[in-house]
């Protein structure tokens, strides 16, 4: 075998071999949080214990705990309400079994946090990194698009996103597939290179069961669902997932 021929071979392997490295460094094309991944939704526990100190706090937690019963209880019988409706509905039930008496102004107070969370202190600087590095961006949550919309003026991060999208749009719930195929759908690329962000362990799971790639950012560090899903790769800040994708 000549010198040229092995010249050759030998540039055709160090071709191939930078094509499958940069392959895999893109593989990661977009990146789809959750809402609650990203917006502190603990004002609503807070606002509960200033209406009704004592109680404030289990009723915070019955609310919460029924919100998502509710949205799962919903999609599984197709029997559509969206977030707002839910959450109101929630909140009846969490009244009633604290027999609180929750009157119109309460109500109104309580349900209206839901329109004015805020971005975690970690999150503007770990999105504009991730953007910064050429990653699409998106939002995909169960909340309504007007309670999304608030959240992101609430949080300064208008044009931050590449999409934000409500599963409001399709009528169901997360972790019905259909709404994991919304990121799929909004910016054409494979399930395999679309990041899911979820803040809870079920999210977690549906976004794998999809086939989404999934790092759990799982800020109060509490345990795995046993749902036949690895809770790793994951961590409890943005700052660990700029880290894990080396956008630094």
């Amino acid at each position: 075998m000549n010198r040229l021929v092995i010249l050759l071979l030998f540039s055709s392997v160090i071709f191939v071999a930078s094509a499958r490295a940069s392959e895999n460094e893109s593989k990661i094309q977009a990146i789809a949080f959750d809402a609650l991944a990203l917006f502190d939704a603990s004002p609503l526990g807070k606002e509960a214990a200033t209406q009704f100190p004592g109680r404030g706090k289990q009723l915070a937690e019955d609310w919460r705990i029924r919100l998502f019963e509710y949205q799962w209880l919903r999609a599984a019988g197709s029997h559509y309400a969206d977030f707002e409706q839910v959450a109101a509905d929630a909140l009846g039930y969490a009244a009633r079994k604290n027999q609180v008496a929750l009157n119109p102004e309460q109500r109104e107070s309580l349900l209206s946090t839901l329109h004015q969370l805020r971005a975690y202190d970690d999150v503007k600087p770990a999105l504009e990194k991730l953007k910064s590095s050429g990653c699409r961006l998106l939002l995909l949550s169960n909340m309504t698009p007007a309670m999304l919309q608030a959240a992101i003026r609430n949080s300064h991060l208008d044009g931050m996103f590449d999409a934000v999208l409500s599963t409001d749009q399709i009528h169901t719930y997360k972790p019905d597939p259909k709404a994991y195929q919304l990121g799929v759908d909004s910016v054409r690329l494979p399930r395999d290179r679309i990041l899911f962000i979820p803040s809870a362990g079920w999210d977690l799971a549906g976004a794998r069961w999809f086939g989404y790639p999934v790092w759990w950012l799982n800020r109060a560090a509490v345990a795995a669902e046993a749902l036949d899903a690895s809770p790793e790769p994951g961590g409890t800040s943005m700052s660990d997932l700029v880290r894990f994708l080396a956008f630094r």
